[in-house]
């Protein structure tokens, strides 16, 4: 039986599965055209909590404490992109044109929260906004993002500024920042690039970046300054990827973008996805 919920306004379709907390289609009926990439598994967009991406070693250190991560049953190395695209949400509210899920988490390395979720579409937009409340008495390190996988074929261009990126290393884990760009990572001008894996986190992400297709142009809009492309050769998708923090963040001097919470602290994390029907990438 499909438990997937589906909601539309005059502008978008989309279907949210419980599972996970995923969009399984966000399709623009104006254009007749998927806005997001149907095939990607597990979803089309997902949400990444209570980390995005990786943490080198999987453990990190917190005043003084070493932080064990969980083992993730996708990655045998990693606890990617934490768990909440893993678990089952519970539907606690729902209209015609959206919906918000909760989920309820707790690890013995010191995740412990409570998450509320909600996708809403509003004339030709999809706002997207995760709000996490830190439940332990122990204070604990957050981070939150979301992981859409954007149709994108060799007619689609995309565009994005950003100060420096870092290159993939070992284990997919971050080398050491470059404030220069190379060609095939550079789309501040839009461009298709190149038709091989990329998958690099920028900084200096202005907040927003557009894909543009043939009668369809699309808006990614986070504040955040750190965005995640990933792509694979022969694949018809993009993945644009705002996060709250950089790629391997715990083990970086500062631990930049994430937050530590005490109990009953919260921290909220936004994405916006603009639809439009004319596409102009000149």
């Amino acid at each position: 039986m499909d438990a997937t919920l589906l909601l539309e306004n005059a502008h978008l379709r989309m279907r949210v599965d419980p599972q996970g907390g995923a969009l399984k289609q966000l399709f623009s009926l104006a254009a007749q055209r998927p806005v997001l990439y149907e095939s990607a598994e597990p979803a089309a967009l997902f949400p990444m909590l209570p980390l995005a991406n990786r943490v080198a070693e999987n453990r990190f250190w917190l005043q003084g404490r070493e932080i064990v991560l969980p083992q993730s049953p996708v990655d045998a190395d990693f606890y990617l992109h934490g768990d909440g695209w893993l678990k089952h949400w519970q539907v606690v509210e729902q209209t015609a044109s959206g919906c918000e899920l909760q989920l309820r988490s707790q690890h013995s390395c010191g995740f412990d929260y409570l998450a509320r979720l909600r996708y809403q579409l509003q004339d030709n937009a999809l706002h997207a906004t995760l709000q996490l409340t830190h439940c332990g008495a122990v204070p604990m390190l957050y981070g939150l993002g979301f992981h859409p996988w954007f149709y994108f074929d060799e007619r689609s261009r995309v565009q994005f500024s950003a100060s420096g990126y870092w290159p993939e290393g070992e284990q997919h884990l971050p080398q050491g920042w470059q404030p220069q760009l190379p060609d095939a990572a550079d789309f501040s001008h839009p461009q298709y690039g190149r038709d091989e894996w990329l998958n690099v986190c920028y900084s200096g992400w202005s907040g927003r970046a557009q894909i543009f297709h043939d009668v369809m142009s699309i808006t990614l809009l986070a504040q955040t300054p750190w965005l995640m492309l990933f792509r694979m050769s022969g694949q018809s998708f993009l993945c644009l990827e705002p996060q709250s923090h950089p790629v391997n963040a715990h083990r970086q001097q500062g631990q930049p973008g994430l937050v530590l919470l005490q109990q009953g602290d919260e921290t909220r994390f936004g994405m916006t996805i603009l639809v439009n029907t004319s596409s102009d990438p000149c």
